[in-house]
């Protein structure tokens, strides 16, 4: 089933008076894109966890992964799995197809989560490398990818070092796909530390400082009722519902935030 991209040419970043700019995007172009049948298979498998699959609605995992070119015979680098959610999916199309997965997850609580996950299942997440950032070999990755975690480096400060490593890890030729909460362009940067949302310059920026080319985006994740202005951050909205039951079902309505989908190659 063909879904519809925009690919875009990749344009520098201008400083000028301390400001940070992209420049124009060169041209635009339409163009679909197959999922492929053992990103589909995967997605459909029976042994995901059902409260996962429901949530395919916002997330579109076989859109996703089929734009980001992930493939079974892939080294997949996946950065904090966390609970799993793509690791299900990503994990079991290694195995079926000779791939490699890495889940990149430093120790704490979201570890437990992802070993709790891996013992679950040792037929079929055996063969899962669960790894510290640092400890995927030099240029091993054919495909690295972070979902809705650049916002919470920006937080902290230390996007470029871990955009750096991402760009250590991939060959030559290799891709990283970001997906995140998307803030529009002309919000106040300061809304980057504390809503969760992130403008797609500020994105770009990290990449490109790392040396990536930013080759295509989606709006496969797009939400166009999320207006990425609540008061309590993207986390207002589900699956966090950080206000309980006020508003409650205004939130559901409006459904999980809309996420900027981007596909960056390591020049090679």
């Amino acid at each position: 089933m063909p879904f519809r991209t925009s690919l875009m040419l990749a344009g520098a970043f201008l400083l000028a008076g301390g400001a940070v700019a992209t420049a124009p995007v060169l041209a635009a172009t339409e163009a679909a894109v197959a999922i492929k049948p053992d990103i589909a298979a995967a997605v459909a498998a029976p042994t995901r966890t059902a409260s996962n699959v429901a949530r395919d609605t916002y997330r579109h995992p076989a859109e996703t992964l089929s734009f980001f070119g992930v493939s079974g015979n892939q080294t997949v680098v996946e950065y904090f799995p966390s609970g799993g959610w793509y690791l299900e999916i990503l994990a079991p199309l290694a195995a079926k197809g000779g791939g490699t997965y890495y889940g990149v997850q430093p120790g704490g609580q979201g570890r437990q989560s992802t070993e709790k996950l891996i013992a679950s299942n040792s037929a079929l997440y055996g063969g899962v490398k669960l790894v510290e950032l640092t400890e995927v070999p030099d240029g091993a990755a054919d495909t690295v990818l972070t979902f809705r975690n650049v916002h919470n480096m920006v937080m902290r400060g230390n996007g470029g070092e871990i955009f750096g490593q991402f760009f250590r890890m991939l060959k030559p030729g290799g891709v990283l796909g970001v997906v995140d909460h998307r803030l529009p362009e002309d919000r106040d940067t300061a809304a980057e530390k504390t809503s969760g949302y992130l403008k797609v310059s500020t994105v770009r920026k990290l990449a490109e400082d790392a040396g990536f080319v930013l080759e295509a985006s989606s709006d496969v994740n797009a939400n166009p009722r999320d207006t990425a202005d609540w008061a309590t951050g993207v986390w207002t909205l589900p699956p966090t519902l950080r206000n309980g039951a006020v508003d409650r079902d205004k939130y559901l309505a409006v459904g999980e935030s809309d996420r900027m989908t981007l596909r960056f190659r390591k020049p090679g």
